[in-house]
């Protein structure tokens, strides 16, 4: 290559470095509208972090806009989708949207306010056993609370059998606010699930208590007992299931394909959405440490955002987006999105982006929003492509 041409190409380079970094630089704010409060954060980059756009020409189409106000979204592993409804249905549809069974069998669901039937997953060991796992706001004496169920889903796809509730959330109350709830299997083939704490000022400090199930993360085996070897096993006056504490309504919950960490996303209340990764043991500081404000424009307790012995979230919202379920994308469909955390946002009405290095979240993106719809659940399908349920009853294709 003569003098020439090398300086030539050399200038091209430079040049097409600087438009790169001219048009990234030029990219809005990913949040431009004024927090709630004046809080900081406890290290750079834990929230209103720099914007960056997907480059891939986006296919989006809704393949089903009849479903009920769904609330779970799960791809089976031949394919088709396993969707739960909040008013108290269990349905498959095919892969192409369309519907194909509805599953009956559900016990009695206590459906109103936030409360009906929740979350819904498959047993790691579904193609033997059939088994499946679900959520759902019961009512009892004194009020409500959320529940664990499992039955084996019959060999025609239409009902479940051998019905059993395994696990209680304790203590109910009398409210239909803010049950979480996510169900999440380790490599163990044991449960995670997110348990709300009823929202209300009278009941939200048990998210503190390792006395009471409600406001945590708990750790059960599939007939609904505490996994042994709990970061509480054999403490006086503890559950031994919980394994982590101090959440608020954590509505997305799934594992990192990289890590195989357990990451949680959930409500504040103005401002202070978190996402969180789980570690056992540990206090993650709702309703005393929060980078959020009450409803009313007043402090949460003391105000405080950062105390000893409480885990920090590695990302929050403030305004709120109203995080709900999450999930890491796996497909190979769209190479730049591998391994990114999407969030489905309900009040911010978009789906949020998240890319991660060591932990970290270092860009955010916000797509769809002129959908204009409450993204309630997300998941990676077998085809690639990132498929999500809305509040609408619509069931999304994102792909190309």
């Amino acid at each position: 290559m003569s003098i020439t041409n090398k300086s030539i190409l050399l200038a091209a380079i430079g040049l097409g470095t600087l438009v790169s970094r001219v048009n990234a630089q030029s990219l809005p704010a990913v949040e431009t509208q004024k927090a709630n409060s004046e809080y900081k954060p406890a290290f750079a980059g834990q929230t209103r972090i720099g914007a960056i756009q997907t480059k891939t020409k986006l296919s989006v189409n809704v393949i089903n806009h009849q479903l009920k106000s769904p609330w779970a979204l799960r791809c089976l592993p031949d394919g088709r989708f396993l969707i739960t409804e909040k008013g108290g249905s269990m349905r498959i549809l095919k892969a192409d949207g369309s519907f194909d069974k509805d599953i009956e069998g559900l016990p009695a669901i206590a459906v109103g306010g936030q409360g009906g039937l929740l979350d819904v997953n498959f047993d790691s060991s579904f193609a033997k056993n059939r088994t499946l796992f679900w959520t759902y706001s019961e009512q009892v004496e004194g009020g409500f609370q959320l529940a664990v169920a499992k039955g084996k889903l019959s060999a025609d796809d239409s009902k479940l059998e051998n019905v059993q509730v395994i696990y209680h959330a304790k203590p109910a109350y009398n409210g239909h606010l803010q049950f979480g709830s996510r169900v999440v299997f380790d490599k163990q083939g044991n449960l995670f699930v997110s348990t709300g704490e009823h929202g209300a000022d009278d009941i939200r400090m048990k998210a503190q208590d390792l006395g009471a199930a409600v406001g945590k993360v708990v750790h059960i085996t599939r007939d609904g007992k505490a996994v042994p070897g709990g970061p509480f096993a054999d403490k006086s006056g503890v559950l031994p299931e919980i394994y982590a504490y101090g959440l608020r309504n954590p509505e997305g919950m799934t594992t990192n394909p990289v890590t195989g960490e357990l990451w949680e996303a959930e409500f504040g209340p103005r401002g202070g959405d978190e996402i969180n990764i789980i570690h056992a043991g540990k206090n993650y500081g709702w309703p005393v440490v929060t980078y959020g404000i009450e409803y009313s424009g007043k402090k949460v307790g003391d105000g405080i955002q950062q105390k000893e012995g409480v885990t920090q979230p590695i990302y929050y919202w403030d305004p709120s987006i109203s995080p709900c379920g999450i999930t890491f994308y796996t497909g190979n469909l769209i190479p730049e999105w591998k391994n990114n955390l999407f969030v489905g946002a309900l009040g911010g009405s978009h789906i949020a982006r998240l890319v991660i290095k060591n932990n970290k979240v270092v860009a955010e993106e916000r797509l769809l929003k002129d959908k204009n719809e409450r993204w309630r659940s997300l998941v990676t399908g077998k085809d690639g492509a990132l498929y999500g349920v809305t509040d609408n009853g619509n069931l999304y294709r994102i792909g190309k």
